[in-house]
């Protein structure tokens, strides 16, 4: 089309386009566009996650065996570390102190290093995810994947951290006159439902230190001090027993000694049912599911967020 101006000259006008008063999320999805980075409904960020399976396994690998590649002892420290933990705890808490009131020399030993190997398993694993976004910066910014396969991916490697541990577990469990029962097999279910635990909230501190990298600073207070409530070194029944019951209760039913005391329950033939408080399984697959699930969705709400700066 073509108009005559006054002087002679000629004008082309252009017929209106068919986006001309589209808005422009309107313009987007006429062609398909979406926001770069934007976060996924739920369901397909699981499947994402599920497609990015092989990189949490082989990563999570990666990282367990660089931990200790500086040490001369190289991966022995894996449980090197927490049996002297369990050391220096047994003769603070068990000779100096007389935690282990109660219970003999071949029960207290046991139970204090499985409450050592199993609360480490908590504890590393928070640790690791509130490091797991901010201290990956350069990977989340370069990379597209979904986020949480850092956080999982840690959890899986103190995961396989405690299963090398538990190896010397099992043979201090013997050597104190524990021999493999039907019992034993309580353990799997045990440490599943803590790894599930573990996971969900680890991905609520990856959150957390992604925008307060201070937290990392923040966590070993608060970890500690969640150990000395958990009944690590002592019965916490046996401690309490001249303490208001209510008290007892909430430090029983707390997750971290809820499954150190599966754990206990099932290796330590001398540590039986009535350490453990009244529908133990029921409250230790409701910590796992409420902050595995509440954990997962609360960290994929942020998930455009994550590397933004």
């Amino acid at each position: 089309m073509s108009d005559t101006t006054h002087d002679g000259r000629v004008a082309m006008s252009i017929p209106p386009s068919a986006d001309e008063g589209l808005s422009p999320a309107q313009l987007a999805e006429k062609y398909g566009l979406t926001v770069s980075g934007a976060r996924p409904g739920l369901f397909a960020y699981v499947r994402q996650l599920w497609g990015r399976r092989h990189f949490i396994m082989a990563f999570s690998r990666a990282k367990l065996t660089a931990q200790y590649s500086q040490a001369k002892l190289g991966q022995l420290w894996q449980v090197a570390t927490p049996l002297l933990n369990a050391l220096v705890y047994y003769l603070i808490f068990g000779l100096i102190l007389g935690t282990q009131k109660g219970m003999g020399q071949d029960v207290f030993i046991p139970f204090l290093v499985t409450g050592i190997f199993v609360f480490t398993f908590t504890q590393s694993s928070v640790m690791a995810g509130v490091r797991s976004i901010s201290g990956n910066l350069g990977l989340v910014r370069a990379l597209h994947f979904p986020r949480a396969s850092l956080p999982i991916s840690f959890s899986l490697q103190q995961l396989q951290q405690l299963l090398y541990s538990m190896i010397v577990l099992v043979a201090i469990a013997v050597a104190f006159g524990n021999y493999p029962t039907l019992s034993w097999l309580l353990v799997i279910p045990a440490l599943a439902l803590q790894f599930c635990f573990n996971t969900g909230l680890a991905m609520v501190m990856a959150r957390l230190g992604s925008k307060t990298p201070d937290l990392a600073q923040l966590m070993p207070f608060v970890m500690r001090t969640w150990m000395y409530a958990s009944g690590v070194m002592f019965s916490i029944r046996l401690m309490l027993q001249d303490k208001p019951q209510w008290i007892a209760n909430v430090l029983q039913y707390n997750p971290a000694a809820i499954y150190m005391d599966l754990v206990r329950f099932a290796l330590i033939d001398g540590y039986g049912a009535e350490n453990l408080p009244a529908h133990v399984w029921v409250v230790a697959t409701a910590w796992a599911l409420a902050v595995g699930a509440l954990g997962f969705v609360y960290f994929w709400k942020a998930e455009e967020r994550y590397g933004r700066g």
